[in-house]
């Protein structure tokens, strides 16, 4: 094997074993989706066709070694500008998309790859990232389009089939939501998310039964990972909570917290367990360490106002009140209705749960 193929093949390998490193990351517990929750798919294409000149595939393959993406991106950008309607241009402009995307550029990487496909068509794992990177951007429409033309494509796909459903749980699409999850599970048994967003679908619709039932088994399959997520026990909590099953709700929350101690909606939860069977003063620890880790979270501010209500702190409950207030108005610039119509009650603190 020539010098050369060594260095492509190692430099696709480092590639891959980055992609791949997204796909198995375990879920996040941010509230808004991290980069790792949308995977990008496959191997962003092999150097092989690239045809660069020896330097260059060195100078490249340094650059992929050190995380260096910036330079990466110099050197792809400045070859693709040699011949920029060529075959081998697109699967630069390709490459240079996966990258982009690594380096958190979603916009650019979008961009890079619709270049590419203006040239020549894009491969289905390259517009399975495509449509990640819409989602990234927030442009879920433009997502949508392009997993449906991979799921038209290859229509039992366990991976295109979930991230649909993933969108129509967002808009609160529920029946046809369902339909696609048991059809993933069909496919993929043994796929924990399709599980653990069966059952938030369930839950949505408040058929707690099925939604304990769903959560259960994806709890079975989560403990099983090698870095087991703390959504689906926190989800099960939830329902739990709403059944005022709070003992049980609280030992998931344990578990939770037992994968991921970080976690503020998990701390959230076990402050609300708490307060519900009166324990008021082991509730304030958990709720304020939500609120140091996620500072824009605004339920722990007022279920901490209303412990301390009872408590005949007036002063504090009116604090917590206020930052509570203020939270919300500058979560969401579309309220319509009174404020403290929007109040969580405490009986469903997670009233849409974000797909993780």
């Amino acid at each position: 094997m020539s010098s050369y193929s060594r260095t492509t093949k190692r430099a696709s390998t480092l590639i891959l074993w980055a992609l791949l490193t997204l796909w198995f990351s375990p879920l996040s517990a941010q509230r808004t989706p991290a980069p790792e929750d949308l995977p990008v798919q496959g191997t962003p294409g092999s150097l092989t066709g690239l045809q660069l000149e020896p330097s260059r595939s060195a100078d490249l393959e340094g650059a992929l070694s050190r995380h260096d993406y910036k330079r990466a991106e110099t050197i792809l950008l400045d070859e693709a500008q040699r011949d920029p309607r060529s075959a081998r241009t697109a699967k630069i402009y390709t490459l240079m998309g996966h990258i982009l995307f690594l380096d958190g550029q979603y916009l650019n990487s979008a961009i890079a790859w619709k270049k590419a496909e203006a040239i020549a068509s894009l491969d289905d794992p390259t517009r399975f990232s495509l449509a990640m990177a819409y989602l990234r951007l927030n442009r879920a429409d433009w997502g949508r389009d392009e997993l449906q033309k991979l799921s038209q494509r290859d229509p039992q796909n366990p991976l295109y089939l979930y991230w649909l459903a993933k969108l129509e749980y967002d808009e609160r699409e529920y029946t046809p939501a369902i339909n696609k999850l048991r059809r993933v599970i069909e496919v993929d048994p043994n796929m924990m998310r399709a599980y653990n967003n069966l059952g938030l679908c369930y839950d949505s619709l408040g058929q707690f039964d099925e939604a304990i039932q769903s959560f259960t088994r994806a709890i079975e399959l989560n403990r099983k990972q090698k870095q087991p997520s703390a959504w689906p026990p926190l989800n099960l909590a939830v329902s739990f909570i709403s059944l005022n099953r709070l003992d049980e709700a609280e030992a998931r929350l344990h578990e939770a917290l037992s994968y991921n101690p970080k976690f503020p909606q998990a701390l959230y939860e076990l402050g609300l367990v708490l307060e519900k069977e009166r324990q008021f003063e082991e509730a304030i620890a958990p709720l304020k360490r939500a609120t140091e880790l996620d500072p824009s979270y605004a339920e722990p501010h007022y279920t901490l106002g209303r412990i301390y209500q009872r408590q005949g702190k007036r002063e504090e409950a009116q604090e917590e009140i206020e930052k509570f207030k203020k939270l919300k108005k500058e979560s969401s610039s579309q309220q319509s209705p009174a404020l403290e119509q929007t109040m969580p009650s405490g009986g469903a603190p997670l009233q849409h749960r974000p797909l993780p």
